[in-house]
């Protein structure tokens, strides 16, 4: 059984797939796991790798999809960056970008936005 967190979150990685589509690039990959953790979406930009984080907050009681991504969350992105990166010996140009999604009643999307390069690892 799936619960609202997880539906919220599903919700948010499809329209986050879709605007990065839009916008050209090329998705390899959904939920890529080791480890370390999860890459919500691995994509390609042009020639440039993009590891990616959905963040989808409903409402702003808890702040911003941007504000949930603290230090450890920081870090535990660029750990499972580099662990992709590493097993694939991957050698090109590889960024990690964060889509923020904003979803208010209904369930109606009000806001996805991709930030390039949010953190740097």
């Amino acid at each position: 059984m799936t619960t609202r967190r997880q539906r919220l979150g599903a919700l948010g990685e499809e329209v986050a797939a879709r605007r990065l589509q839009e916008l050209g690039y090329a998705i390899l990959q959904r939920n890529y796991r080791c480890a370390a953790g999860e890459i919500d979406i691995v994509a390609m930009d042009g020639g440039t790798l993009i590891l990616v984080e959905v963040r989808t907050r409903r409402g702003d009681r808890m702040g911003t999809p941007e504000e949930s991504i603290g230090p450890h969350k920081r870090a535990k992105m660029i750990e499972v960056a580099q662990t992709y990166v590493s097993e694939r010996e991957y050698a090109g140009d590889w960024r990690m970008d964060v889509v923020a999604v904003a979803v208010g009643t209904g369930g109606r999307v009000e806001r996805c936005e991709v930030i390039r390069n949010a953190v740097e690892g």
